[in-house]
């Protein structure tokens, strides 16, 4: 599972550490699956789904979209190892499909906010305390740079979520950081995961153009990206795992965006 991963790892880096991610088998959550259990981390990760393969993690079959699933996920990682030191609420999804804001229904906007805001509330309550208690912690929540740059068509409703996701990040963040716990956000730009490019293709056939042009309206959307190209996973994957190691031990509270240079200076 690890034999592939794009840059070398210190296989100690995060020995003995209990680390969770949700969303873990597609996309940034298998990048940083893999980042993870290459340094030696005991990794839990949670999907609606099996995948192919899971090698050595624990794997719980969960959908973080209820609280049933969340609680699922909560009794699991009790059980097994009593709590974790890394917590890394990834999971994400956007039931927006072609056409305008005026589209998304109660249950588009209530599903969208249980996935993208909901599921990390309900695990970090559920994990913080424990990390407070020995005063040491680490929650990361994986954001996006659309919620700064929202789109008033049918993915309003991710973004406005996402956008909760960071003001309580950074709420969450100054109510633990005296207690020896961390909270951090990643608010990735365009990364080239499956999700991304099944999205392409919506457009793709919805506009009815060439996946190229697909993919050069959404760079468009983000105002270009100034690197010439669209991101990797891995690459959010080694933001996530310096954040969660002591090397980003004064980062507390922050917004990272990796996006290639395409948001603007505010």
């Amino acid at each position: 599972m690890t034999s592939d991963y794009p840059f070398p790892v210190d296989r100690n880096e995060f020995a003995g550490k209990r680390v969770l991610i949700t969303g873990g088998t597609k996309g940034l959550g298998a990048a940083m699956v893999q980042r993870f259990v290459a340094s030696g981390a005991k990794v839990a990760l949670t999907a609606r789904s099996r995948a192919a393969s899971d090698g050595d993690s624990l794997f719980i079959q969960a959908d973080l979209g209820s609280a049933a699933g969340a609680q699922t996920v909560i009794e699991r990682i009790h059980a097994a190892w009593g709590g974790l030191d890394i917590l890394i609420d990834n999971v994400g999804a956007s039931d927006a499909r072609s056409g305008s804001f005026a589209s998304l229904s109660d249950e588009v906007w209530q599903s969208t906010l249980e996935v993208n805001l909901l599921s990390a509330v309900r695990l970090d309550r559920a994990f913080i305390p424990g990390m407070m208690e020995r005063r040491s912690g680490i929650v990361i929540h994986i954001g996006t740079m659309w919620h700064r740059l929202p789109q008033p068509d049918a993915a309003l409703a991710y973004c406005a979520a996402k956008g909760a996701l960071s003001s309580y990040s950074k709420g969450l963040a100054k109510a633990v950081a005296p207690h020896g716990v961390r909270v951090n956000m990643v608010c990735p730009g365009f990364i080239e995961t499956e999700a991304a490019h099944s999205w392409i293709l919506q457009i793709a056939q919805s506009e009815g153009i060439g996946e190229e042009a697909a993919r050069a309206q959404i760079i468009a959307r983000s105002g270009g990206i100034p690197l010439g190209r669209t991101g990797r996973p891995a690459e959010i994957a080694e933001l996530v795992a310096f954040l969660a190691s002591e090397r980003a031990a004064f980062a507390s509270g922050a917004d990272y965006f990796l996006d290639g240079g395409a948001f603007p200076a505010c």
